[in-house]
């Protein structure tokens, strides 16, 4: 099919949406390193692991030899309210970037919570009641899981209890008051609310706060209080294996018009829309049948790929969770309040940070002016006001572009833009003062989290 015939937006059937998640580990040579138990240091156990989350969800995690997951019908018919998401041809912005490259972005901002959380959301909810729980607690950065949550717990009837960071807090009010208008219960953290809340303030006073601390104080409620278990929305190896719908779909839509992309771009904080948006892909290259170039983009304030160690470390700052091998830059490390709250955190996916410790996939970090230049740059030019997280993609997806105008070359790239961004305005208020200012940690400050990390023994 001809260029000049693929629409703007590309969008699928009901009946071409994907009827099982795609299990990524399946197919890599070199597995994620298991869960270590924080205090014995011994792998994690299906049976350690479902104090802190529902069963079905800790078989999902612990998998790494099953290629798919059949999604359940009712996940399916729950999807069908803002699935499939479009692939969206950016004619107007290679336009006026005057390049030979073709430019296409998956935008999953097309359901109330903005996002493409609710993709694991509505599963993780799901089989948490299937279970009989009473409900869950959760962290979020930006206010986008936190939301995704509290969507899907008000659909199946849960009790939702929300631990989000305390300058997201403060600078989100309305994306708050969402989740509050779907029934949670939102607590700035960290918080004197919970022991481990009450130690990282006195160790930390007046702390912003961090995912690493509120994952610290939602694990703490849900192994305390009977009837509940814990859900993350980003790092975990189930969450990626949920989002695998949003690169299932892009692919499927790409194939139908005979698109193969040579670049696929996402922002990364824990990993969950990047796993989610390459998993397909790279399942390709692993096996040889395709080669494709994967860049994860994140913020330099919290450069947990580009600047950080590939080490077993604790999941959260109070050191209560499992140690996971990852790319970080140490569980003490708390990231500056910057406006990408929902990349701000010390870590990365396990999964994510073996493929690019085996060279399958690049990272850079972009400075948050450069990230809301881009976005102002593309809301201008494409028509979608997009989140801060998102801005990280579209910034490295804009220099792509440019140098492929420099070169002659017409590439295809492909990037997620995983979320709008109207409960951000306040961010991009900053931006249009001239208030907003980059922080890039040094040298030394990240050498003295890093020299924190456990001893394990390999």
């Amino acid at each position: 099919m001809s260029v000049e015939k693929i629409p703007y937006k590309i969008y699928l059937e009901e009946s071409e949406m994907p009827t099982a998640w795609y299990n990524l580990r399946a197919d890599m040579k070199n597995k994620p390193a298991p869960l270590l138990d924080p205090k014995t240091h011994k792998p994690m156990t299906a049976a350690d692991l479902e104090g802190v989350f529902c069963e079905e969800l800790v078989k999902q995690e612990l998998d790494d030899t099953t290629p798919y997951f059949e999604i359940p019908e009712e996940i399916r018919n729950f999807y069908k309210m803002y699935r499939p998401s479009p692939l969206v041809r950016a004619y107007c912005l290679e336009e006026k970037l005057g390049t030979p490259a073709k430019i296409y972005y998956k935008f999953e901002g097309n359901n109330t919570s903005g996002s493409h959380k609710l993709n694991s959301a509505i599963a993780q909810a799901y089989y948490s009641k299937k279970q009989g729980l009473k409900g869950v607690t959760t962290e979020t950065g930006a206010g986008q899981w936190g939301t995704a949550l509290s969507m899907a717990c008000s659909y199946f009837g849960l009790d939702c209890r929300v631990h989000m960071v305390k300058c997201s807090y403060e600078q989100k009010p309305f994306r708050r008051e969402v989740m509050r208008t779907y029934g949670a219960t939102v607590s700035p953290s960290p918080s004197m609310d919970t022991e481990v809340g009450r130690k990282i303030l006195a160790e930390h006073p007046g702390t912003s706060g961090s995912l690493g601390c509120a994952i610290s104080e939602a694990v703490e409620v849900a192994t305390t209080t009977e009837g509940y278990r814990y859900v993350l929305g980003s790092v975990l190896n189930q969450v990626m294996l949920h989002q695998s719908v949003i690169g299932l779909e892009a692919k499927t839509a790409m194939d139908k018009y005979g698109i193969k992309p040579d670049i696929i771009i996402g922002c990364a904080g824990g990993g969950s829309n990047l796993g989610g948006l390459i998993a397909p892909f790279m399942g390709e290259m692993i096996r040889g049948e395709a080669e494709y170039k994967f860049i994860a983009v994140e913020p330099s304030s919290c450069p947990s790929f580009t600047r950080g160690t590939f080490a077993y470390d604790y999941c959260d700052t109070g050191m209560v969770c499992p140690l996971s091998k990852m790319c970080t830059l140490g569980s003490s490390f708390i990231p500056a309040a910057n406006h990408s709250g929902g990349l701000r955190y010390h870590g990365m996916s396990s999964t994510l940070s073996q493929l690019y410790h085996d060279g399958l996939m690049d990272a850079i970090s972009v400075k948050q002016t450069e990230v809301f230049a881009a976005a102002e740059y593309f809301a201008r030019v494409e028509g979608t006001l997009p989140a801060p997280e998102s801005s990280h993609a579209i910034k490295a997806a804009i220099d792509e572009a440019i140098r492929c105008k420099e070169t002659g070359e017409e590439k295809t790239i492909l990037f997620g833009l995983t979320g709008t961004g109207y409960f951000d305005m306040m961010s991009y208020e900053k931006f249009h003062n001239g208030t907003m200012t980059d922080y890039v940690p040094t040298d030394e400050e990240i050498a003295v989290n890093i020299a924190k990390l456990p001893h394990v023994e390999e």
